[in-house]
């Protein structure tokens, strides 16, 4: 499978981290389904110095570009304006016995 870094920082408008609170449990849902399909690998919340969440991290994999297309058009925090912007690069995750 191909892997993917997956970052994705917030809207900073007022009411951005209600907006990701409400979401959050259909994207950890999400997530954790992504994970029994192998997915997903790993991710978690991007903090600021204050400890709030202001972006995401993932580490992804999919079989074809065709399926990391079909995830992007379903996963919430794009769908629901969560993230302002996202970036998807290609990624390799270090085997490390």
């Amino acid at each position: 499978m191909k892997q993917y870094l997956v970052t994705g920082y917030d809207y900073t408008d007022a009411g951005a981290l209600e907006r990701r609170m409400n979401v959050r449990p259909r994207h950890l849902d999400d997530a954790s389904a992504l994970k029994k399909s192998d997915n997903f690998i790993l991710g978690g919340a991007i903090l600021d110095s204050d400890g709030k969440m202001i972006g995401s991290v993932m580490i992804m994999q999919f079989e074809t570009e065709d399926q990391l297309e079909q995830w992007k058009q379903t996963e919430p925090y794009i769908t629901q304006k969560i993230w302002e912007s996202y970036d998807i690069k290609p990624f390799k995750v270090a085997n490390v016995g």
